[in-house]
């Protein structure tokens, strides 16, 4: 998508240049001039686009749920599967991205969940919605792969996706601890049980 000109061009690079940074430090761990300099921007420009350091890690946040929805969209989408390969492609995609050592490609709602919600309701709020809309997806395609026949869950499939959401999410944060892929194999496991694919 172009953008429309120069400051969201240079308010796009802030917050481009800024997901590495905060995805290897988290989001107290990274100063507002570190992401300046990073991004070759003048110090003083910073609340020219963001009225304060919550309200860029709000935009942040907005700007990568945006990216990542519209990623999963394609993912569940995505022609010649069954709603049942298409999660799973999801499920392999987010082990291989949150098993990287790539912090550009790290997943934000697991980095800052647990660091910012209890800092800022804006932020936490963000964080809300964007794995409400997750979730919703996941739903959905559960739904439909029961309809098909691809799949088989004994739950309704907004409790379902939530419940593999959560597990996944716990996941990402056992994997930090113990630095394997063990608990994305774990998850795997169970993703494939709770979807009667096992």
């Amino acid at each position: 998508m172009a953008r429309l000109n120069a400051h969201t061009d240079t308010r796009q690079e802030i917050l481009d240049t800024a997901y590495g940074l905060v995805g290897a430090k988290g989001f107290s761990g990274v100063g507002l001039n570190e992401i300046l300099v990073s991004a070759g921007v003048p110090k003083g420009s910073f609340y020219h686009y963001f009225g304060s350091k919550e309200a860029f890690g709000e935009a942040l946040l907005a700007d990568y749920f945006e990216s990542y929805l519209a990623a999963l969209d394609a993912t569940l989408a995505e022609p010649g599967l069954n709603h049942a390969e298409r999660l799973m492609n999801y499920w392999r995609k987010w082990q291989a991205t949150q098993g990287s050592v790539d912090y550009q490609r790290k997943c934000l709602a697991v980095k800052l969940a647990a660091e910012v919600s209890d800092l800022s309701e804006a932020m936490r709020l963000a964080l809300k919605g964007g794995t409400a809309g997750i979730i919703e997806r996941l739903a959905r395609a559960i739904e439909a792969g029961a309809a098909e026949g691809s799949l088989k869950v004994a739950g309704a499939p907004h409790a379902t996706a939530e419940a593999l959401y959560h597990v996944w999410l716990g996941a990402s944060l056992m994997a930090k601890i113990v630095r394997t892929d063990a608990p994305f194999e774990a998850a795997m496991t169970t993703t494939r049980q709770i979807l009667g694919l096992a």
